[in-house]
């Protein structure tokens, strides 16, 4: 992405849509203006509202709120629990609006996780490592990484859609259908999504350039943070799918 000069030699801010796109094709370029320039509220707006939209949309149609009651049930299941009639019965009557629900908790989740996030990198880089970020740079740096969430949703949409599911179309265990879903294996992998890596990589490149520091070692240290969530949910899965 080309940054254009003003008359003073300074760059000019690049606008709402330019830097969603940047995120995806040039997100070190991108960052760099973020850091100069920290804007959130426009970027936060735009990918909770795509978030909103493709994941709380479906839920008003009735294949949406069938397939998002499937998911909860093979979630449900996945980790132990058995669901019988009535359980079942009350799970179909919540759908009647779990769009409005589910928007909601869409609206105050996603700015909520970016806060918890920068707050745990900030302690991170500033208070242990000796960065000198403001919040602002490092909180515009988080929500701008969420670019590649808002894009996960919009690639998922219309392939939910089309397959009739909401289960991720996007993680590992995908590839290998052929596994006890109880497995650990299968936890794993199905904890372990694509986009959730692109997510990552992104995130590195945005606080190598906010801390000027390598990027590889920055991703390898949020990708062993990731593997050992994934190990969790994979241990938790297994250890009560198979009690069952």
């Amino acid at each position: 992405m080309t940054n254009t000069s003003t008359a003073s030699g300074i760059a000019a801010p690049a606008g709402l849509l330019s830097r969603f796109l940047g995120i995806i094709t040039a997100p070190k370029d991108t960052f760099q203006g973020v850091v100069a320039r920290p804007r959130w509220f426009g970027m936060l707006a735009l990918t909770t509202l795509i978030l909103i939209v493709c994941t709380a949309g479906p839920m008003f149609t009735e294949w949406g709120r069938q397939a998002a009651l499937d998911q909860q049930v093979q979630t449900l299941e996945s980790f132990g629990q058995t669901i019988d009639d009535e359980t079942y019965a009350g799970m179909e009557r919540r759908m009647s609006f779990a769009a409005y629900t589910t928007g909601l908790g869409i609206l105050i989740f996603s700015p909520f996780m970016a806060l918890v996030v920068s707050a745990i990198l900030f302690a991170i880089f500033n208070a242990a490592l000796g960065g000198n970020a403001s919040f602002k740079q490092l909180f515009s740096i988080v929500v701008h990484a969420g670019v590649i969430s808002a894009l996960s949703a919009l690639f998922s949409a219309p392939l939910n859609y089309a397959r009739g599911s909401m289960s991720s179309s996007t993680n590992l265990a995908v590839l290998l259908p052929m596994l006890d879903e109880q497995s650990f294996l299968a936890g794993f992998l199905g904890a372990i999504d694509l986009f959730i890596i692109w997510y990552v990589l992104v995130l590195a490149i945005g606080l190598g350039v906010l801390f000027k520091r390598p990027t590889g070692r920055i991703a390898i240290g949020l990708f062993i943070v990731y593997a050992v969530i994934a190990v969790g949910i994979a241990l938790v899965k297994s250890s009560f799918g198979g009690s069952n």
